[in-house]
């Protein structure tokens, strides 16, 4: 069975909407901000595919992991006919799940959703050739904007893993979760990934490894502004920042002016004093109870929580009250 076409919610011209909206905003506060999605240009994604492989950075090992170990058994409980992923990427780790469901039989569809179209269709593409009984619908989407567009019917499972609901504020993920629960009947599933809080001798390192590609990574989203939006950054005149914050339990990932310097970017022109920081990311640590309070205030009920041996990395198992 091919992939079914691609279902396009989100196309070129959204994103260079979406591209100068957040820097028009995010350049203009104080402190300075910028969200992680316009890291994921071509070459950013190439860097975030090389950090995973790193020695300092645990998440994708430990929850690859847990899937090995768990996903016979997510497929028994949930009993899912469709299976939907956010933020779906090459969908590397959900083809433990796959495989999983394809061995006890009954998955119908599995529907990845991102917003990049030429990742997707190589992914759907694939998928749909090493799953022939499989039907593959894609969707080229916004996981905080197009949940509206996920298929009805039969019983769904939704996957959000990577541990990339970190990266939405307390506000933005309570939104997210209620924004799923609301796309999906009671009885349905959601599995989601999350980085555990733990030793911060071992999370900044995952952040800012000895290679300096993390640093790499986190000076791309200039790289990226230079090319879409005719910006003049010099991405080499800036340091890479990662910080654990104790109090709200997550990393930031910064950029720090090594100079002062104006950038031209739109019709801004954007004035950076020495040693000031711009941030890039925001990713937050969980605890199992903590996790767990937040789904059952969108409407689920935390039915299963695993980690790896080590306890680096959860993984829950939420059912749609």
């Amino acid at each position: 069975m091919n992939a079914e076409p691609l279902e396009i919610y989100l196309e070129e011209r959204d994103l260079d909407r979406g591209l100068r909206h957040d820097v028009r905003t995010g350049l203009t506060a104080s402190p300075k901000w910028l969200p992680p999605k316009w890291f994921y240009d071509a070459r950013g994604s190439e860097l975030f595919e090389e950090i995973t492989r790193l020695p300092e950075y645990y998440p994708t090992r430990a929850e690859r992991t847990v899937l090995q170990r768990r996903a016979a058994e997510i497929a028994g409980l949930t009993g899912a006919k469709t299976l939907i992923e956010l933020g779906s990427g090459s969908s590397e780790k959900t083809r433990l799940l796959l495989d999983a469901f394809t061995r006890r039989g009954g998955l119908g569809t599995f529907v990845p959703l991102d917003v990049s179209v030429s990742a997707l269709r190589q992914s759907t593409e694939q998928i749909a050739t090493d799953y022939p009984g499989l039907r593959v619908r894609g969707i080229v989407g916004d996981f905080t904007r197009h949940l509206d567009r996920m298929p009805t019917g039969g019983r769904r499972l939704v996957v959000f893993l990577g541990g990339t609901i970190g990266n939405l504020l307390p506000a933005e993920r309570a939104a997210f979760l209620a924004a799923t629960r609301a796309g999906l009947e009671a009885g349905d599933w959601l599995l989601i990934g999350t980085d555990l809080v733990k030793d911060p001798q071992v999370v900044v390192p995952a952040y800012d490894d000895a290679a300096g590609v993390t640093a790499e990574f986190n000076r791309n989203v200039l790289r990226v502004l230079n090319r879409e939006l005719g910006a003049d950054f010099e991405p080499e005149a800036f340091d890479h920042v990662a910080l654990w914050d104790a109090e709200r339990e997550w990393i930031e990932m910064r950029l720090r002016a090594r100079r002062a310097m104006r950038v031209r970017v739109l019709d801004l022109s954007v004035d950076f004093a020495a040693g000031e920081e711009l941030r890039t990311e925001v990713s937050a640590k969980f605890r199992p109870a903590g996790i767990a309070a937040e789904l059952t205030g969108a409407g689920f009920a935390a039915e299963q929580h695993w980690t790896d041996p080590e306890g680096l990395f959860g993984v829950t198992l939420a059912r749609a009250d």
